[in-house]
């Protein structure tokens, strides 16, 4: 499994934000999005998420299921539905997914406690935990993740950290964006800059 990035580039507002854009990631890797605001990084997740359009250029993913159940995608963004409990959030999920049991992913960042509160009480770490919580709805191989460690304590960054490892351990791939330190030295670091 492998997810190759050739000759990527992209526009926003008519503005080139980046450009000849060249990268593997493999099995059991991880890459770290570098750069300042406004350089990209988010615009490159989204385009590899299949959200947005590539200016020219081509991402290719080697996997053995297809596209849309190889990766998860977790925006800066949390995309939670207020008037939803913890619980109905992550049904709601795994139902999208196609997920089994939201028992696995509400344990994964301790949110069991949690699972009937509305999400609209929830603290920023709480939502940010609900919303990296989706990782764990079914099994995908690639985890884009953009800015994963925002509003989260100093015990969930190193939880967080630990399904990291955990999904590399397992052969899966990590790409992620940051502006802070991710706790581990990365495979790879892919720099974004005005293009």
């Amino acid at each position: 499994m492998s997810l190759v990035a050739n000759d990527l580039a992209c526009e926003r507002n008519g503005r080139l934000v980046f450009s000849k854009l060249n990268f593997t990631v493999k099995a059991g890797e991880c890459a770290e999005l570098r750069g300042l605001n406004g350089s990209g990084k988010s615009s490159l997740l989204r385009a590899l998420a299949g959200l947005v359009p590539l200016s020219s250029g081509h991402a290719t993913f080697n996997t053995e299921s297809d596209f849309k159940t190889s990766l998860h995608f977790i925006a800066h963004q949390d995309a939670i539905k207020n008037a939803m409990t913890v619980s109905e959030n992550m049904q709601f999920w795994c139902d999208v997914f196609g997920g089994s049991s939201i028992a696995k992913a509400l344990d994964a960042f301790r949110l069991d406690t949690l699972k009937h509160e509305p999400a609209q009480l929830l603290s920023a770490g709480q939502r940010r935990r609900l919303c990296l919580s989706r990782l764990f709805v079914s099994r995908r191989p690639i985890w884009l993740l953009d800015e994963p460690m925002t509003a989260l304590d100093q015990s969930t960054q190193m939880l967080l950290r630990g399904h990291i490892s955990e999904h590399l351990k397992n052969d899966g791939i990590v790409i992620a964006a940051t502006h802070g330190d991710l706790g581990f030295v990365p495979d790879h670091v892919v720099t974004l800059g005005d293009a």
